[in-house]
């Protein structure tokens, strides 16, 4: 049995940790600033001159989608619970398939700039306001807030550098080279940032296992049931139910659909660097169960004594088990080596927000109003998009120490409720021509309400507010179940009143479904760039994405069998 070990609150950096840190920063900055002076365009800023290849793009769709509260919320999960919440991670490897496999070549064949612009082309306007609203508010009520949290408390307890100082050094450093730079800087950047992300972690899960005595003597300090993934239907968290048909509506919006995440594929030298950069991501994504959730287990293990926990067994502050960890085995240098890797984790995803939120703004909004806006006036607006982002990140700052543990949790599962009726009008919308931009908005718009009542009536709940009589399901169905609830109906939904209304003409879904893959696309302009036809997938190319597409999914499936 691993005896509990004696353990360290505070430990201020070491020169060495400081020099890590400091050279970070000169890293990441000359790469934002190089690109900075590329950028000429609309094409050159939005979407990286749309020339990157897979080994870059797959490194910024792992490093955008993992950020400190990755670090944070995965570890503490895995503290308090096991490797259960690994589920999302492996389901990701898989989504990512389809979004190589299947989404991919609409999206490049559209060649639309964004999310909310495949949708007007496949809907209606309004449907494209709606998703990039939503997105815009998701972003900077959720992503932005969450990130400076978690952020903060890991440097707060390592480093002893108070909240509101950290958050705004974030938040101004991030911003300097996303507005300059756009989406190349974001993307070199985050290629340097994975390596930088993956070495700390992976350092710190190798020391901790070596402080525990191994893989088996882990498993036999903590409860059998942490390394049993698949739990019953009642489990709380994460029933199996939940997580085998759930998971994956939420992982399609988000892998999918998600302006954040899609952006960097479309900026793919051609589709078979797009399909290898998933596959790619898809690989990485297997990481994080061993890298960021195993820590939270190995602090359970170690440090026991450091947890609270309430009259039902559950664990009080999870959040502390990362920080505790590299406060009491990591030596000087490998501190600020990790430190650097949650640096890199916070400023890569809030690059990725800054731009794609800055993305959405300038094409989905201002270039409908001003569609003859020139090429320098798309780019200045770009910049300025992303400066008022910034500051609206900055503004967050006074109010983030209102974000308790539980309402990261609960700012989790906000995509449960977001998630639904896009998934359905993207899926159903590219499986079935039939489908019309009345039956999208009205699929749309139910999926709004659906989602406003459930995540108020949980938050009255939470305050002492009990929902009314008949009403109780709502907030004690498990939120993966919920969305599964609102997936099926907001489909209902989509299909009813598609059925009573029109059909769309079957000329403006040319390209756009797999019933008119073959269709002549419409010509009309949506974006600055529509002379741009990306190049097809080489016979090579696809032979090899098929191979590793094989590898990946055998892998995953492999880990869910031995984890089961």
């Amino acid at each position: 049995m691993v005896q509990t070990a004696a353990h360290l609150t505070h430990k201020a950096l070491a020169g060495v940790d400081i020099a890590i840190i400091a050279l970070y920063f000169l890293v990441i900055f000359s790469i934002g600033f190089y690109f900075a002076r590329r950028g000429r365009t609309s094409t050159d800023y939005f979407l990286a001159s749309r020339n990157v290849g897979w080994f870059a793009i797959g490194a910024s769709l792992f490093v955008s989608n993992i950020s400190t509260e990755h670090f944070i919320g995965l570890s503490g999960s895995g503290a308090s619970s096991g490797l259960a919440v690994g589920h999302f991670e492996w389901w990701a490897c898989l989504i990512l398939l389809v979004l190589g496999w299947v989404f991919v070549p609409f999206y490049l064949r559209s060649n639309v700039f964004t999310m909310p612009e495949f949708l007007e082309r496949r809907f209606s306007r309004s449907c494209a306001v709606y998703l990039a609203s939503i997105s815009i508010i998701a972003y900077i009520f959720t992503k932005i807030s969450v990130q400076l949290y978690a952020a903060s408390v890991v440097l707060e307890r390592v480093a002893g550098w108070t909240l509101w100082k950290t958050a705004v050094a974030l938040v101004v450093a991030t911003g300097i080279y996303t507005v300059a730079g756009g989406l190349a800087a974001v993307i070199y950047t985050d290629m340097v940032q994975t390596m930088i992300l993956i070495t700390g972690a992976v350092i710190l899960t190798f020391v901790g296992l070596h402080r525990v005595g191994g893989f088996e003597a882990l498993r036999a300090a903590v409860p059998a049931s942490y390394f049993h993934m698949i739990k019953p239907t009642n489990d709380p968290a994460f029933p199996w139910t939940g997580i085998f048909f759930g998971a994956p509506i939420l992982g399609i919006w988000y892998w999918c659909t998600d302006q954040v995440i899609v952006q960097r594929v479309l900026s793919a030298k051609d589709e078979g660097h797009a399909k290898a950069a998933t596959i790619f991501a898809g690989f990485l994504k297997i990481l994080p169960v061993f890298m960021l959730v195993l820590p939270g287990v190995i602090a359970l293990a170690l440090f026991r004594d450091t947890f609270r926990f309430g009259p039902n067994g559950e664990m009080l502050n999870p959040d502390t088990a990362y920080p505790t960890l590299i406060l009491n085995l990591l030596p000087p240098g490998l501190v600020g080596l990790v430190l650097a890797a949650l640096l890199a984790a916070v400023m890569g995803a809030m690059a990725s927000v800054f731009n794609s939120a800055s993305t959405l703004v300038t094409l989905d909004f201002y270039k409908k109003i001003k569609p003859d806006a020139s090429e320098a006036k798309l780019v200045n607006m770009g910049r300025v998009a992303t400066g008022v982002m910034v500051l609206l990140g900055l503004m967050w700052v006074p109010f983030i120490h209102l974000i308790s543990s539980q309402l990261y949790i609960y700012l989790q599962s906000v995509q449960a409720y977001i998630s639904p009726p896009i998934a359905a009008c993207f899926v159903l919308g590219i499986l079935w021509p039939r489908l019309n931009a009345q039956g999208a908005i009205s699929s749309l718009l139910t999926g709004f309400v659906l989602g406003a009542v459930r995540f108020v009536l949980e938050l009255r709940a939470k305050g002492g507010t009990p929902p009314a009589p008949g009403l109780d399901w709502l907030v004690q169905m498990n939120f993966l179940h919920y969305a599964i609830f609102m997936f099926v109906i907001c489909s209902l939904v989509l299909i009813g009143v598609s059925l009573v209304t029109p059909a769309p003409e079957r000329r403006k879904l040319a390209g756009l479904t797999f019933a008119t893959v073959a269709d002549k696309m419409d010509v009309t302009p949506l974006t600055p760039a529509t002379e741009y036809k990306p190049a097809a997938e080489t016979a090579r190319e696809r032979r090899v994405n098929i191979v590793f597409s094989l590898v990946l999914v055998a892998t995953v499936v492999g880990l869910w069998i031995y984890f089961r």
